[in-house]
């Protein structure tokens, strides 16, 4: 793919992406997670949705890459069985690890396309040990905060319209990257909240805290 992977653009300071062309890039991942899902003969799990897989054409089209941790099975079934946890640490949803949560299903793969929007909207990594201000460590949970403040997202100078694109955006990974799989919205759910011209204005509980721990590294499994 001519221009390579998101991550380059996420994370460089030098990034020449407007909000606006990373809004469509959003929603185009978010299209694709959801045929995977629902648009296949068979349900297809990602388990590795993360910048680094994401490869963008020479028009900065979405593609999804690296399948070699998907897992295909039944539509009709909703819980899936896994021997171990699979995926990106950072990016790998709660209940992989703790199984009291709920069992493993597509709603993993939300997770990780909640924890990839959030850097995308920081264009950070999520969790930061080197952040200039030790609230701003864990991305997430300071986000999070200045919602529960009031305040503006101060993330650099925004219009008016790219700041409701950049919140929207904030507001939907926050739904995502719910602690339990059943509290996630479904892909189909998300896309609707993307590509809806109304303002989202309701914001989940604050439940997703605890991942901080499983955030320290980009180590696959």
């Amino acid at each position: 793919m001519t221009n390579g992977s998101l991550d380059k653009f996420i994370f460089s300071t030098n990034s020449s992406l407007s909000w606006q062309k990373m809004f469509e890039i959003v929603v185009g991942v978010g299209r694709g997670i959801e045929y995977l899902h629902n648009g296949c003969a068979m349900k297809i799990l990602h388990f590795d949705i993360k910048p680094h897989n994401i490869l963008l054409d020479g028009n900065f089209n979405p593609k999804l890459s690296d399948f070699g941790l998907a897992k295909l099975h039944s539509v009709d079934d909703s819980i899936i069985s896994l021997t171990a946890a699979r995926g990106t640490l950072g990016y790998m949803a709660p209940e992989l690890f703790y199984k009291n949560l709920g069992g493993i299903s597509y709603k993993a793969d939300v997770y990780s396309f909640g924890m990839m929007l959030m850097e995308i909207v920081g264009r950070r990594k999520n969790l930061n040990a080197f952040a200039d201000n030790s609230s701003q460590i864990y991305f997430p949970s300071w986000i999070y905060h200045q919602f529960e403040l009031g305040e503006n997202i101060e993330l650099e100078s925004m219009t008016e319209n790219v700041n409701k694109i950049v919140r929207k955006m904030i507001i939907v990974a926050f739904w995502c990257i719910q602690t339990k799989p059943i509290h996630r919205p479904t892909m189909t759910k998300v896309l609707k909240m993307l590509e809806s011209e109304e303002e989202l204005f309701e914001i989940p509980p604050k439940s997703f805290l605890f991942s901080v721990d499983m955030s320290s590294n980009d180590n696959d499994y």
